[in-house]
């Protein structure tokens, strides 16, 4: 089994359903009393928040390297960053380490593509919606990816994510807005399938919500763990 090296806190929330999930993944697979072997690194989001809206990406990437280097130096095999917006910085990180790093873009690409799915709505973090970062690397991956393109859309899924979601709150209002802007998307632009692209999205959006595919990248990137954790994959 290999040893999965976990950036986390960004938020704390999304970091839950990742420990949760890989052990329970690895367990169902492997039996007994299997868990997986975790290193994880809790950062204060409060602090990378405020670097964030400083725009001092520069020193976000020094210290999620840094971060990533000493999970490396105890132990791990694999670096995993357990939320999207920071893949912002996953070449760099990459650049700095021995190891390799799973990319979440490249993990919910391979489920789209098991479902011929390759025109998609991808929403997230305004960063992540308005960069090129994930959407170039889901378009070397094969897929066509459509965003929204509204200042006023974009404005209020970044609130909700950062106001409600990253502290636990799920609200039916906002809910109900997400639900409207991806129906609208889907009859504007012929979308074949969502990608929710923020690890907490999957808190307020669900399957049952939309009839046509959803993608999680938070579950999609846990699928992959887990398979790289039990050396069923390989990188």
């Amino acid at each position: 089994m290999k040893t999965i090296g976990i950036i986390g806190g960004m938020s704390y929330e999304s970091s839950i359903h990742y420990y949760e999930r890989i052990n329970k993944g690895v367990n169902e697979i492997a039996g007994g009393l299997t868990c997986a072997k975790l290193l994880i690194y809790n950062v204060n989001f409060e602090e990378i928040r405020k670097l964030m809206l400083d725009n001092d990406w520069d020193e976000i990437g020094k210290r999620l390297a840094s971060i990533a280097k000493t999970l490396e130096s105890v132990g791990a095999d694999y670096i995993v960053i357990a939320t999207n917006t920071m893949h912002k910085l996953a070449n760099f990180i990459q650049s700095k380490i021995n190891i390799p790093l799973i990319h979440i873009a490249d993990c919910v690409a391979d489920k789209c593509r098991e479902k011929n799915i390759l025109n998609v709505l991808l929403l997230g973090t305004k960063y992540t919606m308005v960069e090129d970062f994930l959407t170039n690397r889901l378009q070397e991956n094969g897929l066509n990816v459509i965003t929204p393109q509204k200042e006023e859309v974009i404005n209020e899924i970044d609130r909700i994510i950062f106001d409600e979601l990253c502290k636990g709150e799920i609200k039916e209002s906002s809910k109900k807005y997400y639900i409207n802007v991806i129906k609208e998307m889907i009859k504007e632009n012929k979308i074949e399938g969502i990608i929710l692209g923020c690890t907490e999205i999957e808190m307020l959006i669900k399957q049952d919500d939309i009839d046509i595919p959803v993608f999680d990248t938070t579950q999609s990137h846990i699928d992959a763990i887990i398979e790289y954790s039990l050396e069923r994959k390989l990188l």
